[in-house]
């Protein structure tokens, strides 16, 4: 079973010094987990905000790719609408090419209204961009030639240079699975990646993905099994572990609220595609509190081996072929961090590593060697 690392460069009003010496940290944590054993590490997209100070996941990426020398290198995720395809289709070919070929690839749509606006994106045409983008991307890096017109502008027929240098089959996933973007996900082979667990006693959603595959690809092929991720927070003292899991997770929560306007009633009331997160706005400081508090009450903690069991159970659920877990979030302390990188080293990875998997992301990567 395939076992990695996640981090959403979640600063999140955490004590961290400057802003550069936190990402300078982030990346070493990521480069540890190179050491210890993790086998791939994933960073996220996002910009304007100390929610996650990962402006440009690919360039991130590619710099940890020199220091390393095992780990595949995610993306959770790329956003689709916020790139011009021709200049995404150019940065993945330089990380796969500069870490040889483990570059896995994780696409989602965007949300944060102030993060298209910054970006100088009209979200009203998120929806539009992600499939377009898609549909002119993912054939780019199996033939290394694009070409293509539509909500993005239009791309004279262009050779890429340097080229593609293996096939992207089976390092393919999306975030978002959710309207139009499960059949753009179908449509191009993507793995679903779970980012937003059930807790114990919820039950899982329904799998409407497979569905979708089915009807996209009409012959009786089904979905690659998932990639699990979630927040964890291990410690020795299982009380400790549920007090400060419980803390980080409604930190996050908080975070979330705010980097996404969901306190701000409004916000997408007009925007194409997004007027349905109207409906999950907060009102007031009373309701915030009350939800983050109750959301961080859900926080996966305890022990090594408590840990352990709700992966299992996870396992169990999802036949995923592998997890990419955040063992640190919220703002936690550098320090806090490392030990939570180490000790779940320590006492998890090795077990999870030893678990059987329907299929196994990692064979892609020997296939593509070949």
């Amino acid at each position: 079973m395939h076992c990695g690392l996640a981090t959403g460069f979640a600063h999140q009003g955490g004590e961290h010094g400057s802003d550069a010496d936190f990402v300078r940290n982030e990346v070493a944590n990521l480069i540890l987990a190179d050491e210890l054993g993790y086998d791939s590490v994933w960073i996220t997209e996002h910009h304007f905000s100390d929610y996650s100070m990962s402006n440009d996941p690919l360039q991130l990426l590619t710099y940890i790719a020199g220091k390393t020398r095992h780990v595949k290198l995610g993306t959770q995720c790329i956003i689709v609408p916020w790139h011009n395809p021709a200049r995404l289709a150019e940065k993945i070919i330089n990380l796969d090419i500069l870490s040889g070929g483990r570059a896995i690839l994780g696409f989602g749509g965007g949300l944060s209204a102030h993060e298209f606006a910054g970006l100088g994106v009209d979200q009203n045409h998120s929806r539009a961009l992600y499939n377009e983008v898609l549909d002119l991307l993912i054939p780019a890096l199996e033939s290394g030639v694009i070409e293509g017109e539509g909500v993005y502008g239009t791309i004279a027929r262009s050779t890429l240079r340097p080229g593609p240098v293996k096939s992207f089959a089976g390092r393919k996933f999306c975030g978002s699975l959710s309207g139009t973007s499960m059949h753009a996900a179908a449509r191009h082979g993507f793995g679903n990646m779970v980012l937003m667990l059930p807790q114990r006693g919820a039950e899982a959603p329904p799998n409407q993905y497979r569905e979708v595959w089915q009807e996209e690809h009409q012959d009786g092929s089904l979905p690659p099994p998932p990639m699990l991720s979630g927040n964890f927070y291990l410690h020795e003292d299982a009380a400790f572990a549920e007090e400060q899991g419980q803390k980080y997770l409604a930190r996050t929560m908080r975070a979330a609220v705010k980097n996404y306007h969901l306190d701000s009633p409004g916000t997408y009331a007009d925007v194409t595609g997004y007027e349905h997160y109207e409906k999950l706005m907060l009102d007031s400081p009373e309701a915030i509190d009350a939800y983050c508090t109750q959301f961080g009450k859900s926080a996966v903690t305890g022990t090594p081996q408590m840990i352990l069991d709700r992966m299992w159970e996870l396992k169990e659920i999802y036949q995923p072929q592998g997890f990419f877990p955040h063992v640190h979030f919220g703002g936690m302390p550098q320090e806090d961090a490392v030990r939570s990188i180490r000790l779940f080293a320590e006492k998890v990875l090795p077990e999870v590593q030893s678990w059987e998997a329907p299929t196994s992301i990692d064979e892609c990567f020997a296939e593509a060697a070949e």
